[in-house]
């Protein structure tokens, strides 16, 4: 069966996490995507490794890996009047053009959407950005750490009332998301386009990806005078003790998540091995939980610290209710779960198979196969040759530096 964006082509000029990582996704999706890369270096992120916050394995950048699989490297300088000139013939082929190039830039480069749309009136238009096209910061760049989880409101929420400093998050936290956000935005504004014959220009920024994200708390404090963050609230105080994590007896967590506790409160006493709880008067529905929030919460500690994590693990599965074990990222190469839905992909290298996370949307239960990340150029002379272009002119263009 083909793949649901074959046919389709993306030409990417971008850097970095955010906007490229939607050309990995639709590369696993199918479609054929175009990077362009400057003969001096390429994407700077392929730099980022020797300043020690990629991690090598085998001699390869796998983060590199991770967010360009599946990709054409080519390699063209866009500043030379050449390598511009093939921009122009190359985007006549593509449906979709990507870029989170500063609007400076784009400006100087002449790739703003009417420059694009010069060379092809049909094409989809992306561009990704720190905090927006418009407003006061609309010519300012960013990253995820900053636009993303420090502007959006992020990193207070997640930082605990007595920090001494404000959260950090992950390597390319909101990056991810927005390129999963991206795909999903070029697809509808693919069918747009095929339904009624106009290519949208479409706009993502970080900032709104983080508001996105935390949305519930941002309708919260719109609702509201008080600019403090809303406490984190005390443990022993949850009106639901059954949606908290419990520590076991080797220092793991199982998380309960019962959002119709009565329903499965009895179910719950059983497997725990205290069937005769399920009618304590203390605690035998929600109210009387609620009521008696710490003694409730303070005795299901001890009874899931009897056991350890992997006697839970095998207990708990006849537990109706929801449930799940806390795991760390090392666990989940291994999980069977994640294995038997095939979330982890396996890219092919020279020496080794390196894994990378699958993109979570499965069309007909098939898993996307990625392929490698390119070298930089590494598909400039083959992607030229499709365009009707000679040896001759490709020494020529080598030549005068237009392209690597």
């Amino acid at each position: 069966m083909a793949a649901p964006l074959a046919g389709v082509r993306i030409l990417e000029v971008a850097t970095h996490v955010f906007v490229p990582m939607s050309g990995a996704v639709l590369s696993d999706w199918g479609a054929e995507v175009i990077k362009i890369e400057s003969p001096d270096g390429g994407d700077p992120y392929r730099g980022l490794v020797t300043a020690g916050l990629h991690k090598m394995h085998h001699g390869v950048d796998v983060h590199f890996q991770a967010t360009n699989r599946g990709k054409r490297s080519v390699a063209l300088n866009l500043k030379h009047k050449d390598g511009r000139r093939l921009l122009s013939r190359l985007i006549e082929t593509c449906d979709v053009f990507v870029t989170n190039l500063r609007p400076e830039a784009r400006r100087r480069l002449r790739i703003e959407p009417e420059d694009v749309r010069a060379d092809n009136p049909s094409i989809i238009y992306m561009r990704g950005s720190a905090f927006g096209q418009r407003g006061p910061e609309g010519e300012r760049g960013g990253y995820d750490s900053g636009a993303y989880w420090a502007r959006s409101g992020m990193q207070q929420i997640f930082t605990g009332p007595d920090a001494s400093w404000p959260a950090s998050p992950r390597p390319a936290f909101g990056d991810v998301v927005g390129g999963l956000t991206i795909a999903g935005a070029i697809g509808t504004a693919l069918y747009q386009r095929a339904a009624t014959g106009h290519p949208p220009v479409l706009d993502v920024s970080l900032l709104a990806l983080g508001m996105w994200q935390v949305q519930m708390d941002v309708l919260n404090a719109s609702l509201s005078d008080d600019p403090a963050p809303r406490p984190v609230p005390n443990r022993y105080e949850m009106p639901n003790p059954l949606m908290l994590a419990y520590r076991t007896k080797d220092d793991r967590f199982i998380n309960l998540q019962l959002l119709a506790p009565d329903r499965f409160w009895p179910d719950l006493c059983e497997v725990l091995g205290q069937p005769h709880m399920a009618n304590h008067p203390d605690y035998a529905d929600i109210d009387s939980r609620k009521a008696h929030a710490r003694a409730c919460i303070e005795w299901l500690e001890s009874i899931f610290a009897e056991r350890t994590f992997d006697e839970w693990k095998q207990t708990l599965p006849s537990f109706p209710g929801e449930w799940t074990p806390t795991v760390s990222p090392h666990e989940l190469k291994d999980d069977p779960q994640v294995r038997a839905n095939d979330y982890l992909a396996r890219i092919e290298l020279d020496d080794f198979d390196m894994p990378v996370v699958a993109p979570p949307v499965q069309f007909d239960a098939q898993t996307p196969q990625p392929t490698r990340a390119p070298e930089l150029g590494e598909h400039t002379e083959a992607v030229l040759l499709e365009l009707g272009l000679s040896w001759d002119e490709l020494g020529t263009l080598k030549a005068s530096k237009a392209i690597l």
